[in-house]
């Protein structure tokens, strides 16, 4: 039997390089999305390849959807061993800019999302008898405060808490709990960062970008692939004895 992934945020970036592949690792994935659009199209990619997927709705911040989703991917897909609490937003807040709206909305995504996913993962986990793996969406900017993102620093300083809560307490049931923490990703929400970056400083498109590269050791964006390798580890075997860790796959932006 295959083992079963869920991955959220897998209609884009580096949740659908995460999806493709821990798909080519052997994984059947649940392509879990906000966009039904993206999710299908994903899951029709991993299908064309000889791979198993399946596309699924939720909405994370939900915590009954999050459930349903779990619960969904788990009968369709015969079983559940991995999640990978991977979608996330992250506007740009100046402090004087931060509204009510924006720290809800951040919150209620990437602080919620990944409580509700690990509760939901925590369910399928004992449905099916056995332990499992946790993998939860962390940032450097959740080792590091970065510039202008506090309240998505703030939300990924949350995870990285979480992470470690999670890990103590669950490691009873047999399971793991993990984090990966991207630096500047090639992706359509690093896009809009740079914008908002860019014209906040009167500056052309990329600029934002260039600003932030000069920080990383290696020199260059990391590619969404780059991210997917490391949840790829944390994913499988080779990581058993591993839990509580944020694992930083940045290129060389922050050192402890």
């Amino acid at each position: 039997m295959k083992k079963v992934a869920f991955v959220t945020g897998a209609g884009q970036g580096i949740g659908k390089a995460i999806a493709l592949r821990l798909a080519k690792d052997g994984f059947a994935v649940a392509v879990a999305d906000y966009n039904a659009a993206t999710a299908k199209a994903v899951a029709d990619e991993i299908n064309s390849h000889q791979g198993r997927a399946i596309a699924v709705t939720v909405d994370v911040s939900d915590r009954e959807q999050v459930f349903a989703a779990v619960e969904e991917a788990r009968s369709k897909l015969k079983g559940f061993d991995v999640i990978v609490n991977n979608a996330g937003v992250a506007p740009s807040t100046p402090i004087e800019t931060i509204t009510p709206e924006v720290v809800d909305k951040v919150y209620n995504i990437n602080v919620k999302g990944v409580i509700w996913g690990i509760q939901a993962a925590v369910s399928a986990f004992k449905a099916e008898k056995h332990g499992g793996k946790i993998i939860n969406a962390c940032s450097q900017a959740g080792h590091v405060g970065n510039p202008e993102l506090a309240v998505y620093s703030s939300s990924k300083f949350a995870v990285r808490g979480l992470t470690q809560t999670a890990a103590r307490d669950l490691a009873p049931l047999g399971i793991t709990v993990n984090g990966y923490c991207p630096g500047i990703v090639k992706t359509p929400m690093w896009a809009e960062i740079d914008r908002q970056v860019s014209e906040a400083a009167g500056k052309p498109l990329g600029y934002g970008t260039e600003q932030f590269a000069k920080r990383i050791t290696l020199g260059r964006l990391s590619e969404p692939e780059d991210v997917a390798a490391c949840v790829s580890y944390l994913a499988g075997p080779d990581s058993d004895y591993m839990t509580g860790q944020s694992l930083l796959i940045d290129g060389g932006m922050v050192f402890n």
